[in-house]
């Protein structure tokens, strides 16, 4: 058993020193910090995480590039499955798995959210077959847990622009499932068709082609199934991480919290929302502690028949908090960069209700601006520089050794896919796209 981990790790400022390099890293740059700290704890060639709490990027792999490109999301979800038993103990797995075409051997780690949310695993795939030591493997479940708890507290204060990107991801990938899945299961059911006719011959080929084809289709399935569990969240689930979360807020004082979880708690949130949404009401309650000095508090979850996520706060205190309450700690940004919105109702001596809606549905993807000239074939583009150049289609005809009747073909076309009525427009437009260009010579066509 190789002990050299201990030169790097044997003293307790020397594990404090690498926590502060990993927490001190930038979200985008955590796994390949991480990767780094615990390489001389483990020797590997590749890391790679499954994450249910970054709705970014829930699973990613660095190391070796020939290996660590052929490691998918559903290869460690399936390793995450078969190790769940030994990791849910708090001591990470070590022994081999099939990556890649091949036998490797690995080490598995696991670690839940503090506030019990999702869970988030991470694998490493050694250099070497030497056992790790125990408390080797200690200390690198601890400083995923610490990696683990940091995504959380991130995620879960987010900045607006991050949420922003969380829910541009998540939208990017839904569809891509949708039509990844569609084109592939349309692909083998059709192949399946044939492959169980009673007509063909060969009964044991058309047996194993069947289950290699209900195999995949399985695969696509639970690739599907994978990707909603890592971005969405269930209602009841994100709701009673909301209860736990408030309980230390009240735990000191003599205010009555009643809540009421959404009636549909298996309904999934996105998961943008759902972090969205618990920190508007850890917000607002925080707010009504300061400023209302209430006696009761109500917080409770529903869904709203236009598709969308209310939460509210409701407290029995002064009534005196003003419409642009949420600003603080940028939550109203948060909301708004998800299309929702909120509302504050204040009555002097009756109390507050603080009211958020978060739309459920992700947004249609914005339609990428495009070049107005990208429509236009290389000769009409060159006839189009001639004309921003102001030269009329006799001497666009020497300029490009082209007649003059091909010249008023050209631009003809040139009119019609922009859009303009005349050779003025068509200039100005190609002016505001950068032409003209250099003069440069011109070959006959």
């Amino acid at each position: 058993m190789d002990e050299t981990w201990q030169e790097h790790w044997g003293r307790p400022e020397d594990a404090l020193a690498r926590a502060v390099e990993v927490l001190s890293t930038p979200r985008p740059d955590l796994l390949l910090r991480l990767a780094e700290v615990v390489g001389s704890l483990v020797p590997h060639e590749v890391i790679a995480q499954l994450n249910g709490i970054c709705t970014f990027s829930p699973s990613y792999a660095s190391g070796t590039p020939e290996l660590a490109r052929r490691i998918s999301g559903l290869d460690l979800s399936r390793l995450a499955d078969r190790t769940a038993e030994a990791t849910s103990s708090g001591r990470p797995w070590q022994g081999e798995a099939e990556l890649a075409g091949r036998t490797r051997p690995v080490v598995v780690v696991a670690a839940t959210a503090p506030g019990g949310g999702g869970r988030a695993v991470l694998l490493l795939v050694r250099t070497g077959t030497e056992p790790v030591a125990p408390r080797a493997l200690t200390i690198l479940q601890r400083f995923w847990e610490l990696a683990v708890a940091h995504s959380d507290h991130r995620a879960t204060d987010a900045a607006p622009t991050h949420a922003a990107a969380s829910r541009a991801s998540a939208n990017a990938r839904a569809r891509a499932i949708a039509e990844f899945t569609g084109t592939h299961s349309a692909a083998l059911t059709a192949i399946l068709a044939p492959l169980r006719s009673a007509d063909l011959d060969d009964a044991a080929a058309r047996r194993a082609a069947t289950e290699l084809a209900v195999t995949a289709l399985l695969d696509l399935r639970q690739g599907a199934e994978l990707d909603r569990t890592l971005s969405e969240e269930p209602a009841g689930t994100a709701f009673a991480r909301l209860a736990r979360e408030l309980g230390p807020l009240l735990r000191h004082t003599r205010v009555r919290l009643d809540v009421a979880p959404p009636a549909e708690a298996d309904r999934s949130v996105p998961a943008d929302a759902a972090h969205t949404a618990r920190d508007a009401v850890r917000a607002a309650v925080l707010l009504m502690l300061e400023q209302e000095k209430p006696t009761r508090l109500h917080v409770s979850w529903s869904f709203a028949a236009d598709g969308l996520l209310r939460a509210v706060v409701r407290g029995d205190g002064l009534g005196l908090l003003t419409a642009d309450a949420l600003t603080v700690h940028r939550t109203a940004d948060r909301v708004a960069v998800l299309g929702g919105h909120y509302t504050v109702e204040a009555v002097p001596g009756w109390g507050t209700t603080v009211t958020v809606d978060l739309p459920l549905a992700l947004p249609e993807p914005a339609a990428p601006e495009t070049d107005p000239l990208d429509g236009l074939q290389p000769r009409e583009l060159e006839v189009l520089d001639q004309l921003a150049r102001g030269r009329r289609n006799r001497d666009i005809a020497a300029a490009l050794h082209i007649s003059e009747s091909t010249v008023k073909f050209h631009v003809a076309n040139i009119l019609a896919k922009l859009d303009v009525s005349s050779r003025g427009e068509a200039a100005a437009l190609a002016h505001r796209a950068g032409l003209p260009r250099p003069e440069r010579l011109h070959v006959a066509s």
